[in-house]
């Protein structure tokens, strides 16, 4: 074979064209913003090979139709429109496991957060000082003026209780500005919850110091269009989050929500007992079915808008949904009931019976309703 006709050397990926920063952008309803910030990204990372996810909960406001023909027009441009499945961590996570760069930046599409620091926590990451960089308001030269008083107060709560009871030593576990190697992000993925906001936390907290992590300063800006996703329920998923990774991911963030949820319950059942019994001066029996129907009613209420809010049901699958649980909470307390007894018959302390009795229901009730209640399509 003469020289001329051997095949060419493969180009090296760099030389092929292959991105090396896939930047990550979970989206709700941020149509007015997603033109913008891949115009902005465009500017930010010239000279460097990228590509930009957009992981879009199926936005009712049509985001993802807009993601769609600036990826008709840029062939870095992608889109991953999720149905049935919400939540900005699990939309980090798909976004991430589906870029095809060696390293992963996750920014908001609010333009809050500073895209010209991009190009820094890449030279970083490829430099090898870091698998993961930062972006932090809370380090010198770093700002987040824009919070209000109330939004302030909660943040420096929450990262005040993220170093002290999950030994987190970053000064901002809270952002959601950073970069990442995906090969760490991939070993540590299997372990992280697809639920809440809080997706740097989850990574810090799991990786448990096997994570060389440098946080460089950027200035949180002012949403200009759109509505904070930020709400009453990320403080519980907050709080999950942290007594999960406490047990080490023994205990699932959706498991611990379940039970908060579930806790709520007892105090219905004893208030409406207490309202039957003395306003209402119904018998005892009637007055323990009203407790126990609003109490099911009321847990079916808040976890299915909180607990499985990323499966949430809606229309017609309520009322399926709700006479499942029904069901499943009465099974449930025959279970909780026949446990009790069993312990109680062993060791004939009334807390302990009544503690395993409680357990046994609420991991009855969890199992059933992921099974038949908020089952996956």
């Amino acid at each position: 074979m003469n020289q001329a006709a051997r095949p060419a050397p493969e180009k090296p990926p760099q030389a092929a064209g292959l991105p090396q920063l896939s930047v990550i952008v979970p989206t709700f309803n941020e149509r007015d913003n997603v033109t913008r910030l891949y115009r902005q990204l465009e500017t930010a990372l010239t000279g460097v090979g990228w590509e930009v996810i957009f992981v879009d909960d199926n936005s009712p406001d049509g985001t993802w139709d807009v993601v769609r023909a600036l990826a008709q027009e840029d062939s870095r441009v992608r889109c991953i429109r999720r149905i049935g499945r919400r939540g900005l961590s699990g939309a980090c996570i798909e976004g991430i496991l589906a870029s095809s760069a060696p390293f992963a930046a996750v920014i908001d599409a609010d333009l809050q957060h500073d895209e010209t620091q991009l190009p820094k926590m890449l030279a970083l990451l490829q430099s090898g000082e870091a698998d993961l960089v930062v972006g932090s308001r809370y380090v010198e030269g770093g700002s987040a003026d824009s919070f209000n008083r109330q939004r302030a107060g909660a943040s420096a709560l929450a990262t005040e209780v993220a170093k002290r009871v999950l030994r987190v030593k970053i000064a901002d576990p809270m952002s959601g500005f950073f970069a990442i190697r995906r090969d760490r992000f991939e070993q540590l993925a299997p372990q992280l919850s697809t639920q809440g906001f809080k997706i740097l936390l989850d990574i810090v907290a799991t990786a448990r110091g096997n994570l060389r992590v440098k946080e460089i300063p950027y200035s949180f800006g002012s949403r200009l269009h759109g509505e904070s996703k930020l709400d009453s329920t990320v403080a519980l998923d907050f709080l999950g989050l942290v007594l999960a990774k406490l047990t080490h991911d023994v205990v699932s963030l959706r498991f611990l929500l379940f039970a908060m949820v579930g806790s709520t319950g007892l105090f219905v059942h004893l208030a409406t007992l207490f309202a039957a019994l003395e306003i209402f001066d119904l018998p005892f029996p009637e007055s323990q079915a009203c407790g126990a129907l609003l109490a099911m009613t009321s847990n079916f209420i808040l976890n299915n808008f909180l607990t499985y809010r990323d499966q949430r049901l809606r229309g017609f699958a309520i009322l399926r949904g709700l006479l499942l649980f029904y069901l499943v909470c009465s099974v449930g307390l025959f279970a909780n009931v026949g446990v009790a007894f069993s312990v109680y018959d062993q060791e004939p302390i009334w807390w302990l019976a009544g503690a395993a009795g409680a357990l046994m229901g609420v991991v009855w009730n969890y199992a059933m309703s992921g099974l038949f209640v908020w089952r996956k399509q």
